[in-house]
C-alpha cells in the first residue's frame, strides 16, 4: 500500500509559477514510478508528467512544452511539480499518481494510486 500527501496549488496570475509537492509513504519504494495528471473543469483527467523513483527517467504530456518540471527527492520520498508560465487553460485540480508494478508511463498509464489532488487556479 502506498500513501500520497498532496501540498500546494492555489490561485496564480498568468506567467506566474507554482510548485507541487507529493510525498510517499509505504514499503518498496524503489520501484515506485510516480507522477501528475490533471483534469480540467468538464473534461477528463490527462496525464501531465511521470518519474521512475529508480534512475529518474522522466516522461512529460506533450502540451507541457518545457514549462513543467517533475523530480523527486529520495530522502523525503517526495515527487515535486514545478509549473512555469502559467496559462489559464492550465486552471485544473492536479493528482499525484504512483505505481509499484512495471508498466509504461506516458498518456496510457492508468496508475495504481491516486493523491487527493490539489486545485491550481491561473487568472488571466
Amino acid at each position: 500500500q502506498v500513501q500520497l500527501v498532496e501540498s500546494g496549488g492555489g490561485l496564480v496570475q498568468a506567467g506566474g509559477s507554482v510548485r507541487f509537492s507529493c510525498a510517499a509513504s509505504g514499503p518498496t519504494l524503489n520501484r515506485l514510478a510516480m507522477g501528475w495528471f490533471r483534469q480540467a473543469p468538464g473534461k477528463e483527467r490527462e496525464f501531465v508528467a511521470a518519474i521512475r523513483w529508480s534512475g529518474g527517467t522522466t516522461y512529460y504530456a506533450d502540451f507541457v512544452k518545457g514549462r513543467y518540471t517533475i523530480s523527486r527527492d529520495n530522502a523525503k520520498k517526495t515527487v515535486y511539480l514545478q509549473l512555469n508560465l502559467l496559462k489559464p487553460e492550465d486552471t485544473a485540480v492536479y493528482f499525484c499518481a504512483a505505481d509499484l508494478r512495471a508498466v509504461a508511463l506516458g498518456s496510457n498509464w492508468r496508475p495504481y494510486y491516486w493523491g487527493q489532488g490539489t486545485q491550481v487556479t491561473v487568472s488571466s
